[in-house]
């Protein structure tokens, strides 16, 4: 590790301030930002023994970083049935998410504060052979610590943003330090290279884990179901919305056609209440998910406020507009965007608004190949949205345009394995019979 003044005098002061931590944690519990059965794994106390033999430990620290995870935790457990997958994330919706989508073998935990005590107990007990950290998540202590013992670390899928990138360029020394600590540094596009390489990162090739990975799961019965329900009414899902676009949204894609059946998926569940409100404010008939409302033939609306249901709702739909991309053109805050992919692997027409930053690259590529059309406005919605509607055909097409460029996209998975495979001992050899 690269030798810093600015990391010594954080690691001083983390040093300082840890005894605080156990109360800090306990406020958060109160506030219900934290796991009251499970807060101590935040200060570096197991919540399971480590099994024997290899270990490789992945961490992210929020939902969309611990799905972007689930790829290569799959991949290195069917390649390695030998090898222990241990990830570790920071919030209470991530852990809740990753509980029902975690391959068998994986641990869960939840990721140490970064204090020297936490993280040296973090690493006393799990001794990971390999630790991969992905998109961002660059904490002093625990990379730091981690590599003196000789852990060999990548940053993995890494997106730095300019601010990001400025703010760290007001302490080079360690942001050098913490760069030279990484064996590998997989950048998910060529912006983030280039700020990685001038804060001295040593760059590979280029890697987006969310570009990977399998088809969203859903419940197959519940899929017929719900198809019984709406019938052959045409259907639209507005995935992941955020404060204001399910208003717009619905308000736009109200003049369509009298059949159409709109599921609005909001991205934080506990907005139900709100969004429900302004819906019946609005006079729609809408049933709520969350409440077990059922879906009767003069349903307008279906408010999908439910967590980890998302495969299950975009199989539903004929077209999707993602939310997320829409607040900016709404007067709302930047959110940047979520994940086309998801509805691409489905084969499923998108059409997303003028904010899809934190998405551009995946963007642009669904977009050259046909697959998503971009809006400036939700009052832009109709015009794309009727003639998929009213041309099937054109829609599946322009569906699996989106499909295939998900399909060829995923190849940097495979060169990541690899290379993390040169870190792990050989696998046992097997007994013939």
């Amino acid at each position: 590790m690269v030798f810093s003044p600015a990391l010594l005098a954080y690691q001083a002061l983390t040093r300082l301030l840890e005894p605080l931590a156990p109360r800090l944690l306990d406020a958060r519990v109160a506030k219900g930002k934290e796991d009251p059965a499970r807060v101590d794994e935040r200060l570096g106390q197991p919540g399971l023994p480590r099994p024997d033999g290899p270990l490789v430990w992945i961490h992210g620290v929020s939902v969309g970083e611990a799905l972007s995870i689930l790829p290569l935790a799959e991949r290195i457990r069917k390649d390695r049935p030998d090898v222990t997958v241990l990830v570790t994330t920071g919030t209470l919706t991530s852990a809740q998410v990753l509980a029902t989508r975690l391959p068998p073998g994986v641990i869960h935990q939840f990721a140490p504060v970064d204090a020297p005590s936490a993280v040296a107990s973090f690493l006393d007990h799990w001794r990971p052979d390999v630790g991969v950290f992905v998109e961002s998540e660059l904490w002093p202590n625990l990379l730091a610590t981690a590599r003196k013992r000789g852990v060999p670390l990548a940053l993995v899928s890494a997106r730095i943003t300019d601010r990001t990138a400025e703010g760290w360029r007001k302490a080079p020394g360690m942001a050098r330090a913490l760069m030279a600590g990484f064996s590998h540094v997989w950048p998910q596009d060529q912006d983030s290279a280039d700020r990685l390489t001038a804060l001295g990162a040593r760059v590979d090739s280029q890697v987006n884990l969310k570009l990977s990975g399998e088809p969203l799961p859903y419940d197959q019965g519940e899929f017929s179901r719900l198809s019984a329900l709406i019938d052959d009414r045409p259907v639209v899902v507005a995935a992941s919305t955020h404060e204001h676009e399910e208003t717009a949204i619905v308000g736009a894609l109200d003049h369509l056609a009298d059949r159409l059946f709109l599921i609005v998926v909001p991205r934080h569940p506990e907005r139900g209440d709100g969004v429900a409100e302004g819906l019946a404010r609005d006079g729609y008939r809408f049933a709520r998910r969350s409440q077990g409302q059922a879906i009767c033939p003069d349903t307008d609306i279906y408010l999908a406020d439910t967590l980890g249901e998302l495969g299950l709702f975009l199989r539903l739909a004929d077209v999707v507009v993602m939310g997320g991309s829409f607040a900016p053109a709404l007067g709302g805050g930047a959110v940047g965007g979520h994940n086309p992919l998801e509805p691409a692997r489905l084969a499923k027409p998108i059409v997303t608004g003028p904010d899809a930053s934190n998405w551009q690259s995946v963007t642009r590529m669904l977009k050259q190949a046909g697959g998503l059309v971009s809006v400036l406005s939700p009052a832009e919605l109709p015009a794309v949205v009727a003639p998929l509607l009213a041309d099937p055909e054109a829609a599946r097409d322009m569906g699996e345009r989106a499909r295939r460029a998900a399909s060829e996209a995923a190849a940097g998975l495979d060169r990541l394995w690899l290379a993390l495979q040169a870190h792990l001992p050989a696998a046992p050899s097997r007994r013939r019979r």
